[in-house]
């Protein structure tokens, strides 16, 4: 029984929750929890449980981990996720690694925090269909909830609230800091030529006029975090997927601005080799795949990224399709440097998997 790790002392006092202190790279810059909801370890082991327990959905089949399996980055392997119903959701699932420096969540940005998050999918009737009111009085009857809430917020008290919190703070103790990417930069292992190579060209801006090859993908996939982080409604991007006809909203359903439509939130690639199918549609299966559509096959529409429209390998020329103009031997370096990116420490973590 999990309750019996949550019980008063001795003298019938109910303990104060224990502080959490995560262990985070320096390099992967500032971060800010709310102050309300500081982490603790009672909160995490809860929101864990909350995490991995199918009784959040109607007909007790779906948890959150059902979309977001450890194993594959906290990805589910799908183009299209599946929740409840079986009918396909209209996006893949992202990963759920280092979200404790995001800003805004889900592919369009809809969300504010992961406490606004948390509640989404729990309602959806596409993902789990179960009222929050419904939620909140099916965990009252289970036996080890009303202690562990006790136990992580003072009192046995089961609200939205409480239940958002938890789920926050466990999905912020989810980080993946252990690649060949961090242990090269931590001075432990060393990048093999190809991979190298891979990391110049993703990290550079191609100007075919001073000879700078690269394969513009920092651009948006910025820095030790690999993008995922978003300041504002910046880390969105039209990455030249549809034409104006064929534009999915984006975040101009969040913003209302029609020069958002068709941009979606440019996902970290740490894990990368673990997260297909690849793009907010999943439409493709493979980094080959990715790297032939930016190096050939990106769509012209009128809120495509100036970041892509003005990138390329060889001098651009007025009214000709957009390419990257990468050799073969480049985009087979870039996928190698992709793959340091694999972090095997994170997807075993014993605190992150199922309690069940």
């Amino acid at each position: 029984m999990v309750a019996s790790l949550w019980s008063c002392d001795d003298e019938g006092v109910i303990p104060d929750p224990t502080p959490l202190e995560l262990e985070t790279p320096s390099y992967f810059g500032d971060f800010q929890v709310p102050a309300d909801n500081t982490l603790t370890n009672e909160g995490v082991a809860l929101g864990r449980m909350l995490f991995y327990d199918k009784r959040l959905s109607l007909d007790n089949s779906v948890s959150c981990s059902s979309c977001h399996d450890q194993q594959l980055a906290f990805t589910d392997g799908l183009a299209l996720s599946v929740g409840i119903a079986g009918t396909p959701l209209p996006v893949s699932s992202m990963s759920l690694a280092n979200q404790l420096w995001n800003t805004r969540f889900f592919w369009n940005g809809r969300a504010s925090s992961l406490e606004e998050q948390a509640l989404l999918p729990i309602e959806n009737p596409l993902e789990m269909n179960q009222s929050i009111p419904a939620t909140l009085t099916k965990l009252r009857a289970i036996g080890d909830y009303p202690p562990m809430f006790q136990a992580a917020f003072g009192s046995q008290e089961i609200t939205a609230d409480r239940l958002a919190k938890a789920l926050a703070q466990f999905q912020r103790t989810l980080i993946s800091a252990d690649s060949k990417f961090d242990r090269v930069l931590r001075g432990e292992e060393q990048f093999t030529d190809q991979e190298l190579r891979g990391r110049q060209l993703f990290f550079t801006h191609p100007d075919a006029q001073a000879g700078i090859r690269g394969g513009n993908c920092g651009d948006c996939h910025s820095q030790f975090l690999t993008s995922g982080f978003t300041t504002g409604f910046d880390g969105f991007h039209n990455n030249g997927l549809d034409s104006d006809q064929n534009l999915r909203p984006g975040l101009e359903a969040v913003t209302g601005n029609p020069t958002d439509r068709g941009k979606f939130k440019a996902p970290t690639l740490r894990n990368i080799e673990l997260t297909a199918p690849y793009m907010h549609d999943g439409r493709f299966n493979t980094l080959e795949e990715v790297l032939d559509h930016y190096n050939d096959n990106i769509v012209e529409s009128s809120t495509l990224d100036v970041l892509i429209r003005e990138a390329s390998n060889e001098d651009i020329i007025p009214n000709q399709p957009i390419k990257l103009h990468l050799t073969q031997q480049e985009k087979e370096d870039i996928i190698a440097f992709l793959k340091t990116l694999t972090d095997n420490t994170f997807i075993n973590n014993e605190k992150f998997s199922d309690p069940f």
